[in-house]
């Protein structure tokens, strides 16, 4: 029989698309959408740091003691290219009872007031985010063991004046050499300064500065910048480590960012947030605009508001008003000092220029 004969189309009569049977898929019959839940039910919490995919979070801050509470929470799918960090304000749903085994999920970051930000060189356009919302750098240095770099100190109040933050600086270990050259080559900048000693250290002074704020710590490796924050807030048990005799560096101890509260003793009511971070050997400038660099040279910027349009402040650049001050002796040691480490940030970047 051929396929075109007529004959069989009698016994196909009786099938149609209306004897299929399909089991229902769910998913498949949901209608595609962007719309998110609102989470109107969503806690506001400080992110105190990040363990492996977990995130630390303070909730009721300000409010009644018996209120506030500590929970693990983990981050929403929706935020997987999001990066959180240690300072962010986070709106948080699920479990936050803050018990044992209980698990919170974070399903916002709220706008912040600052981003301190740093990245691996110079050169380097991928930037590591450190914390968010600090208002205050403590700038942490050894008069010796290590010795100072004062160009280190330099890209620290970059990126801080970069971020908007207020910088700060606490020279410690001055009982093994004295400071005072070291801290000739900021002269001139609106910077805090304290000092410490083995036995002396100024936990009370630099604690009044730490009142009402949210302070970063950053450092070299071996400064003694753990120490201080130990002193700073008991129960801290940040690790502390040593100096390497032989290459003259300091051990990597604290291996994570995290916000620790320091109280304010009895008489001098009031509390802050201390940041304590992973001590580093550099810090990369790749993610700021040169044109930014100048703002952390406060008293060369209004010497520079006479230079030329597009001036570019290099030791180069014709008819610039920092170099002719240089030339005619107005700066001072100090200040021909801080044009030299403004100059050699500027080269480092004289691709972008």
């Amino acid at each position: 029989m051929s396929w075109l004969d007529d004959d069989g189309d009698d016994e196909l009569d009786d099938f149609d698309e209306s004897q299929i049977r399909m089991r229902p898929n769910p998913k498949a019959n949901r209608p595609r959408t962007k719309r998110r839940p609102a989470h109107s039910d969503a806690e506001i919490g400080r992110v105190l740091g990040v363990d492996r995919g977990r995130y630390t979070v303070l909730l009721g801050e300000g409010g009644d003691a018996d209120d506030e509470r500590t929970i693990t929470a983990a981050r929403a799918r929706e935020l997987r290219r999001t990066p959180i960090v240690t300072g962010d304000a986070a709106r948080v749903v699920g479990d936050l009872s803050g018990e044992d085994g209980s698990l919170g999920r974070i399903v916002g970051i709220l706008e912040r007031s600052s981003l301190l930000r740093r990245s691996a060189d110079d050169t380097d356009q991928v930037e590591r985010v450190i914390v968010a919302n600090a208002d205050q750098m403590l700038i942490v240095v050894a008069a010796a063991d290590p010795e100072p770099r004062e160009r280190l100190v330099d890209r620290y109040l970059v990126a801080a004046l970069d971020a908007g933050i207020r910088p700060l600086l606490v020279v410690t270990k001055t009982d093994l050499a004295d400071p005072s050259e070291f801290l000739k080559h900021f002269e001139g900048l609106d910077l805090q300064v304290f000092t410490s000693a083995q036995g002396e250290m100024p936990v009370d002074e630099i604690g009044m500065a730490l009142i009402g704020h949210s302070t970063v710590f950053v450092g070299h490796s071996g400064v003694g910048k753990s120490t201080l924050v130990n002193a700073l807030v008991p129960g801290a048990r940040r690790a502390t480590g040593h100096v390497n005799e032989v290459t003259g560096r300091g051990r990597h101890t604290s291996s994570s960012t995290v916000s620790l509260r320091y109280v304010a003793p009895p008489l001098t009511p009031g509390s802050g947030w201390v940041i304590d971070t992973p001590g580093v050997r550099s810090f990369g400038l790749g993610h700021v605009e040169p044109q930014n660099i100048l703002a952390a040279f406060t008293e060369l910027a209004a010497i520079a508001e006479n230079c030329p349009r597009g001036c570019t402040h290099r030791a180069d650049a014709e008819d610039c008003a920092l170099n002719e001050a240089a030339a005619d002796g107005a700066l001072g040691e100090a200040g021909l000092a801080r044009l030299e480490s403004l100059q050699r940030l500027l080269a480092t970047f004289a691709d972008k220029l």
